[in-house]
């Protein structure tokens, strides 16, 4: 892979700023004001807004729309706070989350873009549903972005004879892309942080198993029921099929199976591995299993791109515009987002201080139900993992506590950051991936509200539910 010239100004204005990086204090939320949180708030809302005011323009300039907006926060911040809490801030989002973040994502997307289910599945209502169940299963034991990547092809193929698959794509962003990651720490992202916290690998399967299978069967058996109604109006169904039934059913790349297990390996790795060995990039603490997990990973990748047969590329319509789409907003987003997580990190103190007390009780005790409500709201627009974070140590912080004395605490943020990451497009890395390869294979999908509307009128009673029967 090679650099990018769109990427040199980035790295010249980190380059610019390192000589005064190691004097950089971590960034003081209580001292922020709710300001910072405009350019943050200026990119969500031309994610949502110029693919409908601006198509056109949208679709030719969304990298220089985000660049834009995190420039926004950049430039005043280094103003008023220096270059050095400036260039920190820039350091530490682009080589402690951004980069291992796209690294990850880029090898579960090689990887799975690389494995090709031939012959044609018809997509009833009965084969979708089967579909999206197995991606729910697949979701925790190969990361909600893993299981994305390798059904969403299969499934929008299958459904290329039917006039409206949008909802196909939707409840497959509910339930795969989100729910079902909620059992494993290899699942979510949030999850794997509390593990890394001293939570139980299996804590989260022994206390939202129940909560997740009523979600997940909850929603499939909403689909099934929509998914039935269209498949039986008239003209669903089109006279010819684009995809001709011509060879059975079987896998091609089955090579990328096994480097699919070495990613699993390499994220499980990371976690496990203790080590004292760590590097200092521009005031930004590296360690080394980090390390070895994005050069292996990078490794993984060109592996997948060296072993799969073009063919299979080409029968996937694998095209990289989905992945440099995700990449460049989130790029945007992992810097913009850093004053709105210090002003969350700074508790009662700082500018969001009302949220945080907002989940304790007045006799001091938290509130599971505000728990799930407050870490699935913010996880349904921020970014989820430094969200479960948040209210980790807003509630304690201590593993050994939250697995025992407050398991309904944990097991609320546990549950709001994975189940409400399907609320946006942006709530999850995988929603915007699918959404991305979804229009790049021409269906229409809704807009960002549009989106908002299906998640709004299907989930939220469903969290409502959950919330009276879990989280009292």
């Amino acid at each position: 892979m090679t650099l990018s010239r769109r990427a040199a100004p980035w790295m010249a204005a980190a380059a610019a700023l390192l000589p005064s990086l190691s004097q950089a204090a971590e960034l003081d939320g209580s001292a922020l004001s709710a300001l910072w949180g405009v350019p943050f708030a200026g990119l969500l809302l031309s994610i949502a807004l110029m693919p409908l005011l601006a198509p056109i323009f949208w679709h030719h300039h969304f990298g220089k729309v985000a660049a834009g907006w995190a420039l926004a926060f950049l430039l005043p911040f280094a103003v008023v706070f220096g270059p050095g809490a400036a260039g920190a801030s820039f350091v530490h989002a682009l080589v402690a989350e951004y980069i291992p973040f796209v690294i990850l994502l880029t090898a579960l997307f090689t990887v799975a873009g690389g494995i090709y289910i031939r012959g044609n599945l018809h997509g009833s209502p009965a084969l979708n549903t089967a579909i999206l169940a197995i991606g729910a299963v697949l979701a925790s034991f190969m990361g909600t972005t893993g299981a994305s990547m390798l059904m969403i092809r299969p499934l929008i193929r299958a459904n290329d004879n039917r006039k409206h698959t949008a909802h196909v794509v939707v409840f497959f962003i509910f339930i795969v892309s989100n729910a079902g990651g909620s059992l494993t720490p290899l699942g979510d992202p949030p999850l794997f942080l509390g593990f890394l916290k001293g939570v139980d690998f299996f804590w989260t399967v022994g206390h939202i198993f129940p909560e997740t299978l009523f979600l997940v069967g909850a929603l499939l058996a909403i689909f099934f029921a929509m998914d039935s109604w269209y498949y039986h109006r008239r003209e669903e169904v089109l006279k010819t099929d684009p995809t001709p039934d011509t060879q059975a059913i079987g896998f091609d790349g089955k090579a990328n199976f096994a480097l699919l297990g070495v990613v699993v390996a390499l994220v499980l790795m990371s976690g496990l591995w203790k080590s004292s060995v760590s590097f200092t990039v521009a005031g930004a603490e590296v360690g080394l299993p980090g390390i070895v997990r994005d050069v292996g990973l990078i490794l993984v990748a060109l592996v997948s791109l060296r072993l799969t047969p073009k063919k299979v590329h080409e029968d996937n319509q694998f095209s990289w515009g989905p992945m440099q789409e995700v990449a460049k907003l989130f790029a945007g987003i992992f810097l913009t987002i850093v004053p709105v997580i210090a002003m969350l990190k700074a508790g009662v103190n700082g500018p969001f201080g009302a949220v945080v007390a907002a989940v304790t009780r007045p006799d001091g005790t938290p509130d599971p139900a505000m728990y799930f409500w407050a870490s699935g709201a913010l996880s349904s627009f921020l970014d989820n993992a430094p969200t479960y974070l948040v209210f980790f140590n807003t509630a304690g912080g201590d593993p050994a506590v939250l697995m025992t004395t407050l398991a309904p605490t944990l097991a609320a943020i546990s549950a709001g950051s994975v189940f409400m990451g399907a609320n946006s497009y942006i709530g999850n890395a995988p929603n915007m991936m699918v959404k991305a390869i979804a229009e790049d294979r021409g269906v229409k999908m809704p807009s960002f509200f549009g989106y908002m509307v299906w998640s709004g009128s299907i989930l939220v009673p469903l969290f409502i539910v959950m919330t009276f029967i879990w989280f009292r």
